[in-house]
């Protein structure tokens, strides 16, 4: 039996197990301490004489183990769902870029729908007022009143088509007499 002094550190060296571990073990079986100049403890202990073997790691550990695994593969979720994000918000992107030049295109659509709308008012009006300055004058024969008239008519039938009013430019047209 040759006892030793050893510090908590050697000994759970000895003995394979943690420091923590030594000190509660020599705490446990009321082992002499002394302190070293520097502060440390020491123990003296017959390294022979202790009878212990290291327990097999308790339930917390192994649900510590089993925590951890499932923090892994959380954080694995965590990354690919970030990375699938990502490609959303790319594709929401491009689709709002794509959403804004639609607009943009209808509102210039808009636009020149709107202005031929009022270009075949105004020539519309044109034409009746030709036509009905041609018949207070007389100078001219009816077949002139007549093509005026026609191409107010033909104008106001393509107006009508346009607005959802009529789909035929024939049936608003006048009949020959």
């Amino acid at each position: 039996m040759a006892i030793e002094t050893l510090t908590y550190a050697e000994l759970g060296a000895r003995l394979a197990i943690s420091s923590m571990a030594a000190r509660s073990l020599a705490k446990r079986q009321r082992l002499p301490r002394s302190f070293s100049e520097d502060g440390k403890a020491l123990v003296s202990v017959d390294v022979a004489g202790i009878k212990h073997s290291p327990r097999p790691p308790s339930r917390r550990e192994a649900g510590n183990a089993a925590v951890t695994a499932k923090l892994a593969s959380m954080e694995a979720e965590i990354a690919r769902l970030e990375a699938v994000a990502a490609r959303h918000r790319d594709d929401f992107e491009r689709e709002r870029e794509r959403a804004d030049r639609l607009m943009v295109e209808l509102l210039q659509a808009n636009a020149e729908i709107k202005a031929a709308g009022e270009s075949a008012a105004r020539l519309e009006g044109l034409l009746r007022t030709r036509d009905r300055l041609d018949s207070t004058l007389d100078s001219q024969g009816p077949a002139a009143r007549r093509s005026a008239s026609l191409a107010a008519d033909l104008v106001a039938a393509d107006r009508r088509a346009v607005s959802g009013h009529s789909t035929s430019r024939l049936s608003t047209l006048p009949k020959k007499s």
